[in-house]
């Protein structure tokens, strides 16, 4: 097999699962929600609630990963995730029982954690390991490609199925996408050295950088989490946007799938902070527009915009986590992601105890986009301690 073959076989792989963990396992919620909340009685601070577990998994999956330096045992672990992500979405239609869709949502956030954090740790450590350039836009294509998928699917299996039949049936997709995951990605390569016989070195960044660059992230966290679960929900109580809300979630994914690859393109340019300011500043745009302009043109120039913005910043992100750790990359992954997903339990808990008490999302996303503000005036700090720590090293 050709070098280049080998690494499409293995960015492939990175596609499938992300489809399967983040699109099929976790996000497919999103969509379904309405669905649920008309035919299976689940209610608005329930539906925050099963949002929130979702993300605690993800948290706890972050948690390990962060803990795990062998590679045999994250790829171990990536394969049972692969496996669970199938059977926890199956089970979301086998019951109307809270506590046990509350069990699925959990299991389901810890396979999620396993394809973007175990899964992306080891396919950087191929390219890294196979002297191939460290980015990782086209393996994130698949996080898009999932959430434009999954609404595109509820849109069309809509008429004909009702939520049960529709988990069950992405139960079906998901089986299909696990057979690439598992057989595309090779078995690691446990020794020190890249397929040249340089040894891979890791330089760590300095404590301060990391502290400000994991609340800058919980920061995008927050910003991210509100618009990816409500969405749906918010748009389709906006003034004239009735059932408009599945064609904005799919403008989303539509918008996420070719970012990450036009992201690395821009950082290439630009650097890596200077995109991540970039991405923010755009992404505060998309949170907004849905409510202060309104309408459905705008928002979903606003979907777009956010898709576009909030797989780039992960992107580049966790590219960054794994170029300071080549021969571990899961590792400083997992500590960002540990402050990208405390974000994503609050968020979702918080604005829905809002919509409560205000009768609306809304209030949500203005929070959001508050937050995702205060992220950016710490990636602006982060240059600052960038060049404090490059004058240290001199």
């Amino acid at each position: 097999m050709t070098q280049q073959l080998a690494r499409l076989k293995v960015l492939g792989a990175g596609i499938f699962s992300l489809i399967l963990t983040l699109g099929v396992a976790r996000f497919a919620y999103t969509p379904l929600l309405p669905l649920m909340q008309q035919q299976a009685g689940l209610g608005v601070a329930a539906a925050g609630w099963l949002a929130a577990i979702n993300y605690a998994g993800y948290l706890s999956g972050a948690l390990i990963a962060s803990q795990i330096s062998d590679l045999v045992l994250k790829d171990k672990l990536y394969r049972i995730g692969m496996v669970l992500a199938v059977l926890s979405t199956a089970v979301m239609g086998l019951t109307t029982d809270v506590v046990v869709w509350a069990i699925s949502r959990y299991v389901a956030g810890l396979c999620s954690a396993v394809g973007m954090l175990l899964g992306t740790g080891l396919i950087l450590n191929w390219l890294i390991r196979h002297n191939q350039r460290s980015e990782l836009g086209i393996h994130f294509s698949g996080l898009g490609l999932g959430i434009a998928g999954c609404a595109a699917a509820v849109m069309l299996m809509s008429p004909a199925l009702d939520w049960r039949e529709q988990w069950w049936a992405f139960a079906a997709l998901g089986c299909l996408l696990l057979v690439p995951a598992l057989a595309w990605l090779p078995r690691p390569d446990t020794s020190g050295l890249t397929t040249s016989g340089q040894k891979m070195v890791d330089k760590p960044p300095s404590k301060l950088y990391l502290r400000v660059f994991m609340a800058a992230y919980f920061c995008a966290g927050f910003g991210y989490v509100v618009s990816a679960t409500f969405i749906v929900a918010i748009v389709n109580k906006l003034p004239g946007m009735a059932g408009q809300g599945n064609l904005v979630f799919l403008a989303i994914g539509l918008g996420a799938a070719p970012a990450c690859i036009n992201w690395d393109f821009i950082a290439r340019r630009t650097g890596d902070l200077n995109a991540l300011i970039l991405a923010a500043v755009l992404q505060i745009v998309g949170i907004l527009l849905p409510v202060m302009v309104g309408g459905l043109l705008p928002t979903l120039f606003g979907a777009l915009l956010f898709g576009g913005t909030f797989i780039g910043m992960v992107s580049l992100v966790l590219s960054m986590a794994g170029r300071y750790y080549p021969t571990k990359p899961a590792k400083m992954m997992g500590k960002m992601t540990l402050s990208y997903g405390a974000a994503q339990i609050i968020g979702p808990a918080f604005t829905g105890q809002l919509a409560v008490h205000l009768g609306s999302y809304n209030a949500g996303l203005y929070f959001a986009a508050g937050v995702m503000a205060v992220g950016t005036v710490l990636l602006v700090g982060l240059k600052a301690v960038e060049r404090r720590d490059a004058a240290h090293a001199l």
